[in-house]
């Protein structure tokens, strides 16, 4: 197992980063595109996919303890937990991807403050929802934001890493992963607010 001073030594594949920089891009405007058709339309298939929030919250949990890990790893030089770390943040981030798409591509939205199931929140719903309302959609709005602008760039952070660019890779990670980790944690902290309205 090679360690941390051989894996600074390898040679970056230059023609490999740039296609998979283009991956990234691709696949982030895919996703992003499918992302908001799934807003506007909601397919019947024949199944109850209501309980898939709390498999989205543990899944995004699962995110933010192997983020956690591949850091503490790679400050300590262990490279090689660190790629095991981050595999399986990427493993339970495209699970999570595909349960999310699952849910909100075929049920309805809940609304926080929603008391009554209506798909609405009028003003006595609100006023009884009170500030916890603009908390959650505070917390909401920065966690959907920051998933679309760090999509991207996480894959170009991964693929860096992969095609032993470690200078940019650690460069990038410096900003990135912290996105990412805050992303995956108010993964959780958005079921949890929203919980009494499932």
């Amino acid at each position: 197992m090679p360690d941390y001073s051989e894996y600074l030594q390898r040679e970056p594949d230059i023609e490999l980063q740039r296609k998979l920089t283009r991956v990234a891009w691709v696949v982030s405007v895919l996703i992003f595109s499918l992302v908001a058709v799934m807003g506007r339309y909601k397919l019947d298939v024949g199944w109850d996919l209501s309980f898939l929030p709390p498999v989205h919250a543990v899944l995004n949990s699962l995110v933010t303890i192997c983020l956690l890990v591949a850091f503490f790893a790679i400050k300590n030089k262990n490279v090689t937990l660190h790629k095991r770390a981050i595999g399986a943040a990427v493993i339970f981030s495209v699970l999570f991807l595909l349960c999310y798409v699952a849910y909100h591509g075929t049920q309805q939205e809940v609304r926080f403050g929603d008391l009554n199931g209506d798909n609405e929140v009028d003003e006595i719903e609100k006023a009884k929802a009170g500030v916890a309302r603009t908390v959650y959609l505070l917390v909401l709005a920065t966690h959907v934001i920051l998933a679309a602008v760090s999509l991207p760039f996480i894959l170009i952070t991964l693929s860096l890493g992969y095609t032993n660019h470690f200078a940019r890779h650690k460069k990038m990670a410096r900003w990135v992963f912290p996105l990412w980790l805050y992303v995956a944690a108010t993964g959780p902290v958005c079921y949890l607010l929203l919980k009494p309205y499932y």
